[in-house]
């Protein structure tokens, strides 16, 4: 698909419907971090392809909202391998995501490379936060959904 930059996200198994807003990278290099307002929405990281493209679009979201609520990226470890992810386009089209897997990783192990480097097709990652420590009260981990194109 020729680049067309998304303006919402649809995960029609976990009932999620998401404008996005646009993010980019932080002073220090750290990727910027959505609002964590209740029913904030998620976000596409602007250093990656657009959905669609070849590459791997990165799509960013919070587990929960400062509310203590759900945020918009709360039922990600709900999804199979297989369902869907719709990512509608700024030209109108809608790019469709099938998940492959789901991962956990420490923030201080995060596999840089393997959820932001080059792919051969166009593919998806969705991005929030897990393995919350109420000791702390942060997230210690990453979960990322990895989603290749299919229609």
């Amino acid at each position: 698909m020729a680049a067309s930059e998304p303006v919402a996200v649809r995960i029609p198994a976990l009932g999620t419907d998401s404008e996005l807003l646009r993010l980019g990278l932080r002073d220090d290099g750290s990727l910027e971090v959505p609002p964590g307002d209740p029913g904030a929405p998620a976000a596409w990281y602007t250093g990656s392809p657009t959905p669609g493209e070849a590459g791997p679009a990165v799509l960013l979201g919070h587990v929960n909202a400062t509310d203590g609520g759900p945020g918009v990226f709360a039922g990600l470890r709900g999804l199979d391998p297989g369902d869907r992810i719709e990512v509608e386009r700024e030209d109108g089209s809608t790019a469709v995501f099938a998940v492959e897997r789901g991962e956990q990783y420490a923030k201080d192990a995060f596999p840089t490379l393997s959820v932001y480097g080059n792919t051969e097709g166009p593919e998806l990652r969705l991005i929030t936060c897990d393995g919350y420590d109420a000791a702390t009260g942060e997230f210690d981990d990453n979960y990322v959904v990895y989603a290749e194109l299919v229609g």
